[in-house]
Parts: C-alpha cells; sequence; structure tokens
C-alpha cells in the first residue's frame, strides 16, 4: 500500500515539474525562437552527418548506398593501425601538435599581459591591431608568403643569408625545418587572436586589487604572478583542456599547402593522408575509419586532461 502511494506521489511529482517547466518555456518563447535557427544549424551540419558515420563499418559502395553496403566491423581501422604509415603519421601529427601547444598557450597569456600593460591607449590599440591582423590572412596567402620569403634563391631570407657570407638553405625543402615553420608561423597568425580570451578575463579584474597592491610598493612582475595568473587561471586551465581535446585534429590545408616531395617526412600527418585516401583515391570508407579513430583519440584525451584538471586545480570543463 505504501509502494504504491509512494509512485503515485512520485508521478504526481514529475507531472507538476513537467508543467513548471513548459510553463517556464512557454513565458520565455521569445527567446526560443531566437535559440531556434542555431539548433536547426547544430540538426543539420552536426548532428544528422553522424547517420553516414556508419560507412567507417562497411564496405560503402556509392551504387548500393548506405543501408545495403556490406558490414566489415572493424577492417579498416585495423587496417590503418597495421598500416606501415600509421606510426609515421600519429608521430608527425602529435610533435606538430604538442610542439604548437607548448609553444602557443604560454605566447597567447604573455601577449595578453603585455597588451594590459601598455600604458599609452593610442599604441595599445596599435598594438592589438598589429597583432590581430594577421588572423585574417588566409592559410594560402600565408603558405605562399613562406614560400617567397624563404626561396633558395630568390627568398629574402636567403639573400640575407648569402649577404652575410652563408649559402642558401632550402628551407621549405627540409623535413627537419618544416614543424618549426609550421609552428612559428602560425604564432605569428593567430598568438594575437588568441590572446584576446586572456585580455577580456584581465579587464575583468577588480582595479582595486591593482591599487591595493602599488600602494603597497608592488611591482609589475609581483602584480602579475600574485594577481593577474591567478584571476586568469581558471579561463587558461579551460582553454587548455579544450586544446587538448583537439590534439588530434591538426587541420590539412596549411600542412598540405606547405608540403614538398622532399618534406614528407615530417608533413605528412593524419589529416593529409585522410585527404589523399578519401577524396583522392575515393577510399571513402577507410577515410572515415581514420576519422573516426582520430575522434575517437581526441574524446579520450579530452575526458582524462578534464578529469586531471578538475582533481589539481578544481576547474574543468564540467
Amino acid at each position: 500500500m505504501e509502494q504504491s502511494v509512494k509512485k503515485r506521489l512520485t508521478k504526481v511529482e514529475k507531472r507538476i515539474g513537467r508543467n513548471k517547466t513548459l510553463k517556464k518555456i512557454w513565458e520565455n518563447r521569445t527567446l526560443y525562437v531566437f535559440l531556434l535557427p542555431m539548433l536547426i544549424f547544430f540538426a543539420v551540419f552536426y548532428f544528422s552527418p553522424l547517420w553516414g558515420l556508419q560507412i567507417a563499418f562497411k564496405d560503402f559502395k556509392p551504387g548500393l548506398g548506405v543501408m545495403a553496403s556490406p558490414w566489415v566491423g572493424l577492417k579498416y581501422i585495423k587496417q590503418f593501425v597495421d598500416s606501415y604509415y600509421f606510426w609515421v603519421l600519429l608521430r608527425n601529427t602529435l610533435t606538430l601538435s604538442l610542439y604548437g601547444l607548448a609553444v602557443n598557450f604560454p605566447i597567447a597569456i604573455l601577449m595578453a599581459l603585455i597588451i594590459q600593460y601598455i600604458p599609452k591607449l593610442k599604441f595599445k590599440k596599435l598594438t592589438q591591431v598589429a597583432t590581430y591582423a594577421p588572423h585574417f590572412i588566409s592559410t594560402v596567402v600565408l603558405s605562399g608568403m613562406l614560400f617567397v620569403f624563404l626561396a633558395p634563391s630568390s627568398g629574402i631570407i636567403n639573400n640575407l643569408i648569402v649577404a652575410l657570407g652563408g649559402k642558401a638553405i632550402d628551407f621549405m625543402g627540409s623535413a627537419g625545418a618544416f614543424p618549426h615553420l609550421y609552428v612559428w608561423s602560425g604564432i605569428w597568425q593567430n598568438a594575437g587572436w588568441n590572446s584576446i580570451i586572456y585580455i577580456a578575463a584581465l579587464t575583468g579584474i577588480s582595479p582595486e586589487l591593482h591599487e591595493a597592491a602599488i600602494v603597497d610598493g608592488a611591482s609589475k612582475l609581483q602584480r602579475v604572478r600574485y594577481i593577474d595568473l591567478p584571476s586568469i587561471l581558471p579561463t587558461a586551465i579551460i582553454m587548455l583542456i579544450m586544446d587538448c581535446g583537439r590534439i588530434m585534429s591538426l587541420g590539412y590545408e596549411k600542412a598540405l599547402l606547405m608540403q614538398t616531395s622532399s618534406n614528407l617526412d615530417a608533413s605528412q600527418i593524419i589529416s593529409t593522408y585522410v585527404y589523399e585516401v578519401g577524396i583522392k583515391g575515393s577510399q571513402f570508407s577507410y577515410s572515415a575509419a581514420i576519422g573516426l579513430f582520430n575522434n575517437i583519440i581526441n574524446c579520450v584525451l579530452l575526458l582524462l586532461v578534464n578529469r586531471l584538471a578538475r582533481k589539481i586545480t578544481g576547474n574543468s570543463l564540467w
């Protein structure tokens, strides 16, 4: 008897809670109308394509369609892991990703701190514009600039080296130079843009803290250490977690544009390999399996780093 009464009470409570939720939605219906285009966008371009993910487990044939293509299970994922190129692609991808993360993460914070402490407003704005502007240069143009500036015979860098008594260097054809060119050109292009979120976090710090520190005789470095860095730490942790969740998702465009026959040992990464076998080679199931493998690794890394950050600092995405 008591159990039946409890079940009825639970059902009534759920119904009341559901009615309250529906009432709140109706009261804020205008806001939900504004939210609708974004929900439709995500449904069409992010969630509906997941249906086609099944071709990673099928021997997809366009003539048969997705549903009628024969099921092969983990064949293509195993084929990729067992392939000769797997460890080379994994090494190159992780090298570029971790190198870029190790350099870009602190430089973005450092640039935000430098801009924040520029005393003159006009010079501060000029610095911001100068550091943000490269972000709007397309990847194609940036790669072309590298080839022009670093050309062995006509590039300005090699002309300077020759003028100083050295020998011209084929930078773009060197596998050893490729990671440095890739990462530092990305730093030049995106460091200013990446610092925006840290500048926003710094502006949220109460001026009273800095005023009290100045009265107590604190130097700028001490204010940075004891006020600014602790204040932007939660933001930095969140950005670091998100960056770690994208380690395997290195875009193919820049690597492909900077790729030459002589630097393939360093420039061939997973995303460029997917482009070659998927788009150029029409191996749709194989390329989908590689992409799925990439995303699984990213998801695992995101979960691990998020959990580690929550344990160590108390800050996390969830």
